[in-house]
């Protein structure tokens, strides 16, 4: 695949000056989000090339665009030219099948202004028979809500195998709907031949910042142990590389591990499954958190990369770290935090995954609240409202000399800086953040 360069640049997370508030705050460029629960669905499917490989391409694509000024319109090619290497990003090495077990898995693409869209995708095999080769239905959304796409996604595959013809009323339905408010359920009413009119239910969590986790995805494949070891290198906004052979795998396990950084974000590269052309991306410089596919390891390994945390999602171990993993984070935090999540992990099968979520949530927040919870009272308001962030004395205020060292290397990384410009802009402290 060519172009990727330019791909590439779509698909990093670039510094996104606010930190994640509710899914949608950011505005798209094509219009305000919230307002829709998507902006498309396409389906993008193989085609063969002269040279017999096959490449993905957008087949069909939901609603159609017109009337888009000119700056609109390249953002939209842009948009579209990086779809269909993220629905097949394991490269063009397809043959047709008669069996192939659908996934799901999502990508996230940032703008020029920031804004992140999320792509939730269905691979599946369109029904049939005879050999045929799988499609993927990505839904493109400005809402980052996981369970609540899934599930859409359910229902976009039922209809698959029926016919296309099915799916657009549903769609459509979708697209009137206005996008629930967190705990609140919206009525989607879906005709489909022989069946009748279908009432589907669609529940958003309660809490808003959860909705795009499944920590038990973490909890199934890494220790707590580990997944400390991985938290703190996150922490201090170091390179991570994930590997798994499942698309799905990657994507749950990558934005877990985003999403244990709350009330903070992620403000680097970010690409859950990275396309087979854009691999090199190991080779950057700066701070990453990405997924490759297993197959790429040898790969991987042979790139002249920096020194970099390397987790295997398949084994549950790590493959090759920088070594000071134990002693970065404060070892009595450490400790409760290693008991709070052994906790969880030996209740796994008590609770509900929205129960997990909450309650390893809680275990991070509640670290960020020890170390650096005091922030508030350390920015200096002026009389015309602004505020300044009062580091030095911020840092003193720490009593213990181990939570005082790891403070001094986090008010260094950029998802420190801000979450504290943020603050400085608003007197309101943000209670609810924490």
């Amino acid at each position: 695949a060519t172009g990727g360069k330019e791909e590439a640049s779509v698909a990093e997370n670039n510094p996104s000056r606010a930190p994640q508030g509710k899914p949608g705050e950011r505005s798209s460029i094509l219009y305000s989000a919230g307002q829709f629960f998507f902006e498309y669905l396409v389906v993008v499917s193989l085609k063969k090339m002269s040279d017999g490989h096959y490449e993905p391409k957008i087949t069909y694509q939901f609603p159609k665009r017109e009337n888009l000024l000119k700056g609109q319109k390249e953002e939209e090619e842009r948009l579209l030219q990086a779809i269909p290497l993220f629905c097949f990003p394991d490269g063009n090495n397809w043959a047709p099948v008669t069996e192939f077990t659908s996934e799901t898995f999502s990508f996230v693409l940032t703008n020029v202004d920031g804004s992140r869209k999320i792509g939730y995708c269905r691979r599946l095999l369109p029904s049939g028979r005879g050999v045929r080769l799988p499609e993927v239905f990505c839904i493109i959304s400005c809402l980052g809500c996981f369970g609540l796409f899934s599930k859409i996604l359910d229902e976009v595959e039922k209809r698959r195998q029926i016919s296309m013809a099915v799916i657009y009323p549903f769609m459509q339905g979708l697209r009137e709907s206005p996008f629930p408010a967190p705990g609140k359920t919206v009525t989607i009413k879906s005709f489909i031949p022989e069946s009748g009119t279908e009432i589907i239910e669609l529940t958003r969590p309660v809490d808003a910042h959860l909705e795009h986790v499944e920590f038990q995805a973490l909890l199934q494949r890494l220790s707590p142990h580990l997944i400390l070891h991985i938290f703190a290198s996150a922490v201090l906004e170091r390179r991570l590389i994930f590997l798994a052979e499942e698309l799905s795998v990657l994507s749950q396990c990558i934005h877990a591990v985003a999403a244990l950084l709350y009330p903070f974000t992620w403000a680097h590269t970010y690409i859950p499954v990275v396309p087979e052309c854009l691999l090199d991306t190991v080779c950057c410089p700066t701070p990453f958190m990405v997924g490759i596919q297993m197959r790429h390891l040898e790969r991987v390994l042979d790139q002249p990369m920096e020194e970099a945390l390397i987790v295997d999602l398949c084994e549950g171990k790590i493959l090759r770290a920088v070594g000071d993993e134990e002693e970065i984070l404060p070892i009595k935090l450490q400790n409760e935090m290693l008991t709070s999540l052994n906790r969880h992990n030996n209740n796994n099968n008590v609770h509900t995954s929205e129960q997990v979520n909450t309650l390893v949530s809680e275990t991070f927040v509640q670290f960020f609240v020890r170390m650096v919870g005091h922030y508030a009272s350390h920015i200096k308001w002026s009389k015309n409202g602004s505020g300044t962030f009062q580091e030095r004395a911020f840092c003193k205020a720490i009593a213990s000399k181990t939570n005082r060292k790891f403070v001094k290397k986090f008010v260094k990384t950029n998802m420190f800086s801000l979450f504290i410009e943020e603050a400085e802009k608003s007197r309101i402290p943000q209670e609810g953040k924490w």
